[in-house]
C-alpha cells in the first residue's frame, strides 16, 4: 500500500464551500479491533451543509474532515478482526470522517453490503434509508391503510420515505416546489407546493380527519402545524430544523425548541405522540444494541433496494478534489437525490 496514497477533505472553520481544504497524507493503519476501509463512496447530506455553517448541533470543533457515512472496500484489517473481511464492500455510518479516500473504522459498525448493489447506490441509502426506516417503522408505525404527510418530499431522506411509505400500504401527502410536482405523481404522491400553497389548509382537504404521521426537518414555527395536522393516534417525527440552517446565533437553540415542545405535546391527553428523531440516540446507553439496530434496518433498506421496492437516487457523482462544486449542487436545492463523491 502507498504510503502516501490518502486524500481527505478538510472543513478548516465557517467557509465558503470553496474554502473546503483537499490535503494528502499517509494512509492510517487499524487499530485492535478496527478496519481500514478503501473509500468508493461518500455523500453530501444536509448535516454537512449545516456543519460548513457551524450550525450542526453537536459537531465537532473545527477544523476536521466531515462525512457522515460511507460505502467502500476493506482493505486492511487490525489485530483481533477476520481477517476474511478484507476485500468485502461494507457501508458505515459516521457522523464524521467520510469524506476521504481512506477511512478507519471499528469493524463493530461495518454493515455487509449485498452483492448486485454498487457502491453509489448503496450510499445514497446508508443515512437516508436508515433515517427513513427508523422514523417510519420504530417511531411512526406506518401500516397499510394510512394517510402520511412526508415535507420535502423530493429529498433525500424524503424520497426514501414516500418509497418506504408506499411499500408498507400507506397513502402519502409529500410537500414540495411545483418543479418535483410531476415526478412526485408519477411516484403515486399527492404533491402540496410549500411556497404556494396553504399547506396546512391543503393538507385538510386532502385527509379531513388528520394525517397518521407527520415527517417533518423543517422545524420552526412550521412544526405547531404539523402536529395540529395529526389525526387522533397519530405521530409526528421531527428530524431537523432546516428552516433555521442560515440563522445566526446559538445552534443548539433550535434543537432545544423541538425537544420542549416535544415533550409539552407528549404531556397533553389528546392519544397523539410526538417524537425528535436523533439516529443515533441509544448508543452512549448501548452501543451494542445500537450496532445491532442499525445493522438489522439498513440489511432491510439494502433487501428492499434488491426487491425494487426503493430506487437509489444519484443526482450526481464527483471526484474528492470536486467536493466545492459537490456541496454547491447538494446546496441549490436543484436536484433530486444524493450527490455523491467517489475516491
Amino acid at each position: 500500500m502507498n504510503a502516501a496514497a490518502m486524500v481527505e477533505v478538510v472543513l478548516p472553520g465557517k467557509v465558503e464551500p470553496e474554502g473546503l481544504q483537499v490535503r494528502q497524507g499517509a494512509v492510517p493503519a487499524p487499530g485492535p479491533g478496527q478496519v481500514v476501509i478503501r473509500m468508493e463512496a461518500t455523500g453530501v447530506s444536509f448535516a454537512e451543509q449545516q456543519m460548513r455553517r457551524g450550525r450542526y448541533y453537536d459537531q465537532p470543533p473545527f477544523p476536521f474532515v466531515p462525512g457522515y457515512d460511507v460505502v467502500g472496500t476493506v482493505a486492511e484489517t487490525g489485530e483481533g478482526v477476520d481477517a476474511g473481511l478484507a476485500g468485502t464492500r461494507v457501508a458505515a455510518l459516521l457522523k464524521v470522517g467520510g469524506w476521504a479516500s481512506h477511512v478507519v473504522v471499528d469493524a463493530a459498525d461495518l454493515v455487509r453490503v449485498p452483492d448486485g448493489i454498487g457502491a453509489a447506490e448503496a450510499e445514497t441509502l446508508v443515512i437516508n434509508g436508515i433515517t427513513a426506516w427508523q422514523m417510519l417503522h420504530r417511531k411512526a408505525r406506518v401500516r397499510a391503510g394510512q394517510t402520511v404527510l412526508v415535507h420535502g418530499a423530493n429529498g433525500g431522506v424524503g424520497s426514501v420515505l414516500v418509497q418506504l411509505a408506499h411499500a408498507a400500504g400507506a397513502k402519502v401527502i409529500g410537500t414540495a416546489s411545483a418543479r418535483h410536482h410531476a415526478a412526485l405523481r408519477a411516484q403515486g404522491v399527492t404533491p402540496v407546493d410549500y411556497r404556494t400553497d396553504d399547506v396546512p389548509a391543503r393538507v385538510r382537504q386532502l385527509a379531513p380527519h388528520g394525517v397518521d404521521a407527520v415527517f417533518d426537518h423543517v422545524g420552526g414555527r412550521g412544526i405547531v402545524d404539523s402536529w395540529r395536522l395529526l389525526a387522533p393516534g397519530g405521530t409526528l417525527v421531527s428530524y431537523g430544523s432546516a428552516s433555521t440552517r442560515d440563522d445566526e446565533g446559538s445552534k443548539q437553540w433550535p434543537v432545544l425548541k423541538l425537544l420542549g415542545r416535544v415533550w409539552l405535546w407528549n404531556t397533553l391527553p389528546n392519544r397523539r405522540r410526538a417524537y425528535f428523531f436523533n439516529v443515533w440516540a441509544g448508543r452512549a446507553l448501548s452501543k451494542n444494541r445500537f450496532r445491532a439496530r442499525l445493522r438489522t434496518d439498513l440489511t432491510q433498506v439494502f433487501e428492499a433496494l434488491q426487491r425494487g421496492e426503493i430506487t437509489a437516487r444519484i443526482a450526481a457523482e464527483l471526484p474528492l478534489s470536486q467536493v466545492a462544486e459537490a456541496m454547491r449542487l447538494a446546496e441549490s436545492g436543484t436536484v433530486a437525490g444524493k450527490v455523491v463523491l467517489h475516491a
